[in-house]
Formats: structure tokens, C-alpha cells, sequence
């Protein structure tokens, strides 16, 4: 799903703004939908799922930040987005320029078609649970991050991350 333009909402009095919308549990399209109806700027990053049930493949579109849509809205909208039944809160974006970056960054891993998943953010120190394996159940502290050459596009805003594999040769410090 990508951005759709404003339909006569923007006024040069009243700029437009990011602002990150949470949803309630799995209402994420209904919001996008709803202010696509209203005419305003969203984005809602989906990545494609496929599924096998009894023998069929269905493929759909899956919300890549469970919870969060995010709008492009002036005063008026950011109103009028609060009457949809299906925002919980809807949260300023203090960091405009680093979050329209850094959401770019996102849409476009996703439209360039390389394999793009939502990692969680475990950083040094970060206290973490062993999921499987025969160490599963035991916890402990991140002391370094080694393996696998994984790219993480963040989303600081919301605190969360999404991660892609690339070769190292095609990476370069900055």
C-alpha cells in the first residue's frame, strides 16, 4: 500500500505533518482505508504472506509495523482522524525530517523486492530470552552481534526495526 495525495485538505496556513497513528488490534487497513475515503496522506508498509491452508495458497498483504499507520495530515485532519473508531492514539512525530527519511528508507527496501522482515531491536546490553535450541528458556545480556550480515532500517519513532540480508560487498562504513 503506498501514499495517496491529499484531495483539497493541504492550505498553505496549515502545513502538513507526520503524525503515526495506533490502531486497535488488527485495524491497521481499516484505518488506511478510512483516510484514503477522507482524502488524506498515509502510508501503511505491507509486506506480501503467503499462507497454505488445506491445500490452498492464499497471498496477502501484511502490515509490516503491526499497530501503527502512518498519516500526513494538517490540523483539520489530525481531527477528523480521531473519529474513526479504529485509532487508539494518534502520536507527533517530533523529528519530521529524520522520520520521513527514515520511513523511505523502509518503502523503498520493500518496493526494490529484496527480502525485508520486522526484526526486533536487540542492541548491546539488551536483556534477551533463548527462544529454541537446548538453551531455550535461559536469559541473558547481548554482549556482541555476530553472524549473518543483516541491515536494519529503523523506525525510531516507534522503536522498532525492519531488517534486510545484503552482501557486504555491497556495504560501505559512514
Amino acid at each position: 500500500m503506498v501514499e495517496t495525495p491529499i484531495l483539497g485538505s493541504e492550505t498553505s496556513v496549515d502545513p502538513l505533518s507526520w503524525y503515526v497513528a495506533h490502531t486497535r488490534p488488527r485495524c491497521e487497513k481499516k484505518v488506511y482505508d478510512y483516510c484514503l475515503r477522507e482524502g488524506f496522506l498515509v502510508t501503511l508498509p505491507t509486506l506480501r504472506s503467503v499462507k497454505k491452508y488445506r491445500g490452498k495458497t492464499l497471498v496477502f498483504e501484511k502490515p509490516l509495523f503491526s499497530g501503527y499507520v502512518f498519516l500526513q495530515l494538517n490540523q483539520f485532519g489530525r481531527q477528523s482522524v480521531y473519529q474513526s473508531d479504529y485509532v487508539a492514539n494518534l502520536l507527533n512525530v517530533v523529528e519530521q525530517e529524520l522520520f520521513e527519511q527514515q520511513l523511505n528508507d523502509i518503502l523503498l527496501a520493500i518496493e526494490s523486492d529484496v527480502e525485508v522482515y520486522l526484526v526486533p531491536t536487540i542492541k548491546l546490553g539488551t536483556r534477551v530470552m533463548i527462544k529454541s535450541g537446548p538453551l531455550r528458556g535461559c536469559e541473558g545480556l547481548v554482549e556482541s552481534r555476530k553472524g549473518l550480515v543483516e541491515v536494519l532500517l529503523r523506525l525510531d519513532f516507534i522503536g522498532q526495526a525492519a531488517a534486510i540480508k545484503i552482501d557486504a560487498g555491497d556495504l560501505e562504513l559512514i
